[in-house]
């Protein structure tokens, strides 16, 4: 008996064969309609007075600079070629030996700094609250996210590390690894699976389900039933967001394999593990460098936020304080007269 699920054999990335309409493309556009109507959502629950262009215009920049941040992130600090820096030209150019194959590679990351950028650059033109629309957006986002990761679930990409756990699964067109390692051979023998050369195709961990899962649905919910109708000041939302992708992510790091090339930027452990094993936990991935800094920022802008919240709170409060004394003042020189 086998130790492992097969990929599905009926998914493939293109929706119709010898179309360039990939179902990777879809499941973005899916993504940014749940955040855009759970967005909506929210501008009438808060009843707030917001023209429908401004939100389309809003989304459509941020989009717009989510795009370029996560193509150019996952090209040139990603990607270790080096064939886009030397041309450039390509990374936003989508035929590859004469096929349509879209934009292959996008940065979670990337895209984050990208839609902020866009996103600030509009509402400070439009003079609208950067913080208040980060809160609606931030906790929209993440259910969002969920078809994203599907999308990459149905390319058969960015999967896990080799694992013999039941549930691992066997991608088709995943990187073989050297059947010479002891770990593999384990591996191998628990999962049923017969090593007949030097390089042996492994069960992995699926971990772009995974992520859908914990990073989309699971923060989601969390985000928008828990915390949505207690906020306590302006951007609190949204810095849980960053906190809860980070802290998400960083264990989930763990179960997915490195981007060739980039292994292991930090080690803290003898042991050199190679990136589709996971033997230790102390050698971190660049995501786990980025999701760690993600924290940080997070924290820092809980606070951060929070303290100018009190700020302005106890400053409107001496206002009113001073605007009663000068009133009770008047009167009472009034009735002296």
């Amino acid at each position: 008996m086998l130790g492992f699920i097969h990929f599905p054999s009926w998914l493939r990335p293109e929706i119709i064969p010898g179309l360039p309409i990939r179902w990777y493309g879809i499941m973005y556009l899916v993504a940014f309609a749940v955040a855009f109507f759970l967005t909506r959502y929210q501008i009438r629950e808060r009843k707030m007075n917001v023209a429908s262009d401004d939100v389309i215009n809003l989304f459509f920049w941020g989009i717009i600079g989510l795009l370029l941040g996560a193509r150019i992130f996952s090209t040139l600090i990603y990607d270790q070629s080096g064939d886009y820096w030397r041309q450039p030209w390509l990374i936003f150019w989508p035929f590859s030996q004469g096929r349509f194959v879209g934009f292959q590679g996008l940065s979670y990351h990337g895209g984050l700094f990208g839609i902020i950028v866009a996103s600030l650059i509009y509402l400070r033109i439009r003079k609208m609250d950067f913080w208040d629309w980060a809160d609606m957006v931030g906790i929209s986002a993440p259910l969002g996210y969920t078809f994203g990761r599907l999308g990459n679930f149905i390319n058969a990409e960015l999967y896990g590390r080799v694992t013999s756990s039941g549930w691992g699964m066997l991608f088709p067109h995943a990187e073989r690894v050297p059947a010479n390692n002891f770990a593999v051979e384990e591996i191998a023998r628990e999962t049923g699976i017969e090593i007949t050369g030097p390089l042996v195709n492994l069960p992995r961990h699926p971990s772009q389900l995974y992520e859908a899962f914990f990073e989309g649905i699971f923060l989601w919910a969390v985000l928008w039933f828990v915390f949505r109708k207690r906020r306590k000041f302006k951007g609190q939302l949204v810095s849980l967001y960053v906190i809860g992708y980070g802290i998400v992510r960083f264990f989930i790091e763990y179960f997915r394999e490195p981007d060739a090339g980039l292994n292991f930027p930090i080690h803290l452990s003898l042991v050199d593990n190679p990136r589709y094993l996971l033997l230790t936990p102390w050698n971190f991935t660049m995501g786990q460098v980025l999701c760690a800094i993600m924290i940080v920022v997070g924290v820092l802008m809980y606070f951060l936020l929070r303290h100018k919240d009190f700020r302005e709170q106890k400053i409107e409060a001496n206002g009113k304080k001073k605007k009663v004394g000068r009133k009770l003042r008047k009167r009472i020189g009034n009735g002296n007269h």
